[in-house]
């Protein structure tokens, strides 16, 4: 599964996903994308998941028609994050 991190995710959460590809926004230079734009470049470049911890995205944003799969975490505090994985 390749992975798109938003901004805001805690970088060390990419290590719970050490079977899949994780990129982050800014890794790629798209960290000033609106996150229409966010979405639709992570769809035209195969991404299958956007983490972000935008809670308004489905507000904001028409998800009717998207590909990719939205994870929005609800904080983007590690040590409550790290608290919540197995």
């Amino acid at each position: 599964m390749k992975i798109l991190f938003g901004q805001g995710i805690p970088p060390p959460l990419r290590f719970s996903f050490p079977l899949h590809q994780v990129i982050t926004a800014y890794e790629l230079g798209w960290e000033k994308l609106t996150n229409g734009e966010l979405i639709s470049e992570a769809e035209e470049n195969n991404f299958d998941m956007l983490v972000t911890t935008d809670q308004n995205l489905r507000y904001q944003q028409n998800l009717d028609s998207r590909k990719v799969a939205i994870l929005v975490l609800l904080t983007t505090s590690w040590p409550r994050i790290q608290k919540a994985l197995p």
